[in-house]
């Protein structure tokens, strides 16, 4: 029953840049708050370094530069997973010759 509820979906009425929303999701309030909030900031830091302040070019502006975010997020969380892998097979690799090492004695 619980497993149902969590999946239940609620319509959110929020405000991005003045402009009213309205969207389904399983999200509870808290997050779509957060949510909203983090991409009004977001909204609202782009407005201030767009030159005509056009909400479809600080829209624009603040996609691309989540985008950015994201794709580095990613390198780093794949380059330090790779790093992680390679020390686990390191280890497990001195484990192994550890064992037939002490196993000859």
């Amino acid at each position: 029953m619980r497993e149902s509820l969590a999946l239940e979906k609620r319509t959110h009425e929020f405000q991005i840049a003045g402009v009213p929303y309205k969207l389904k999701t399983s999200h509870d309030e808290a997050l779509v708050k957060e949510l909203v909030e983090f991409l009004n900031h977001r909204m609202s830091q782009a407005l201030t370094v767009t030159k005509n302040a056009s909400y479809q070019n600080a829209a624009v502006l603040t996609a691309l530069h989540l985008a950015e975010e994201l794709i580095l997020l990613k390198r780093k969380a794949s380059s330090e997973l790779e790093t992680l892998e390679e020390k686990i097979l390191k280890i497990s690799n001195d484990l192994e010759n550890s064992k037939s090492t002490t196993g000859r004695s």
